[in-house]
């Protein structure tokens, strides 16, 4: 395992500087002093493992990930709990997740154990950054991109991987109405809809757009060959809690990203005395089912929302209102059960936490 060095010249940032900015941190405003990076190049792999400090990174205009996209990325985060302790939350499974991605963009994989060695030290090195106010954590963003001088359709020869860090306010903080867009869709079968790539997150942007042009907060995709099948929520995995006690999610096939408070969701479910269900899940089955009161709860999740409440689906032909209209009882609960093993004021019963400092 290669270990990421510290750049024993960074500058820190004061401490009522800090401060100020953990006031207010929204989402990506302030970046705590390092970031992570090391190169990967066909002679010698991965190497040049550094934490330096966060700032510009010199490049070509001929970039390759600029000219041809290859770029993937992750996000995790990590929580101080009331004794002053910080932990990541489930870091092996960003650290596997980003591998897959890096085969599917044809890019390679960064060693699990050097993913989690990045994302530790980077949190070690910034701990004044780790929020203690409810709600606020500090988010990692792992990232990689073919980083060679390329004008030419190949695989890239250099790879650069970096780490970000940022304290943050939930992403959603509100309840959500979900537009689903007659004209757009995130994937397609042999797609790279399980890979968290840049590309899939570029190509949603118009149908946000479109969404929040109907008075709704995010996308329900469907899916692209028939347009009658679930898949995601804008950029959070989605799911539902039925009248007879399921909490049922669209099944992984390889158009869905594979989501780690998704999993993490469907592991706990069963304590709130609902069985968790991997399905495929149709779009008339779903307003049926909000229509006729089988469905009482809709919600979304991901690493940067937590768990955001659905309340209302909206297409060109109708409007759907969830349940009451307001957050279901499950779907608090869940993000209460969540949040309190983030936070520690849960048991940790699956060991999904890795202290840091």
């Amino acid at each position: 395992m290669a270990t990421f060095a510290a750049d024993p010249s960074v500058p820190r940032t004061p401490a009522d500087k800090i401060t100020a900015a953990l006031v207010d941190p929204g989402f990506g405003r302030y970046f705590v002093d390092h970031m992570a990076r090391a190169v990967w190049t066909p002679e010698a792999g991965w190497h040049d493992h550094a934490l330096v400090a966060t700032g510009p990174i010199p490049m070509h205009p001929g970039l390759a990930a600029l000219q041809y996209g290859q770029e993937i990325f992750e996000g995790l985060k990590a929580f101080r709990h009331a004794d002053g302790s910080v932990w990541l939350f489930r870091p092996e499974m960003n650290a596997a997740r980003f591998a897959r991605s890096a085969e599917r963009m044809q890019m390679p994989p960064l060693p699990i154990s050097d993913f989690l060695d990045s994302v530790t030290r980077l949190v070690e090195l910034n701990l004044d950054w780790v929020p203690s106010a409810p709600d606020q954590s500090l988010y990692l963003r792992p990232f990689m991109f073919g980083s060679e001088t390329l004008i030419g359709v190949r695989a890239s020869n250099e790879y650069t991987y970096v780490c970000l860090g940022m304290p943050v306010m939930p992403f959603y903080p509100d309840p959500l109405k979900l537009w689903v867009s007659p004209h757009y869709a995130r994937s397609m079968v042999g797609g790279t809809g399980d890979a968290k790539c840049g590309g899939n997150y570029g190509a949603s942007m118009i149908a946000e757009n479109e969404a929040h042009a109907q008075g709704c907060g995010q996308v329900l995709w469907l899916d692209s060959a028939t347009r009658s099948w679930v898949e995601e929520s804008g950029t959070m995995n989605f799911l539902v809690v039925t009248a007879d006690g399921e909490l049922v999610t669209p099944a992984l096939n390889g158009q869905i990203l594979a989501g780690i408070t998704r999993d993490s969701l469907l592991t706990i479910a069963a304590a709130h005395g609902l069985r968790a269900v991997e399905r495929p899940l149709g779009f008339a089955e779903l307003c049926a089912g909000i229509e006729s009161g089988v469905i009482t709860e809709a919600l979304a999740c991901g690493t940067a929302a937590v768990v955001s409440p659905v309340i209302g689906i909206k297409t060109p032909d109708l409007e759907l209102v969830v349940g009451d209209g307001t957050p279901g009882t499950k779907t608090r609960e869940l993000r209460a059960h969540l949040t309190g093993i983030q936070f520690g004021t849960e048991p940790d019963l699956h060991g999904w936490l890795h202290r840091v400092g």
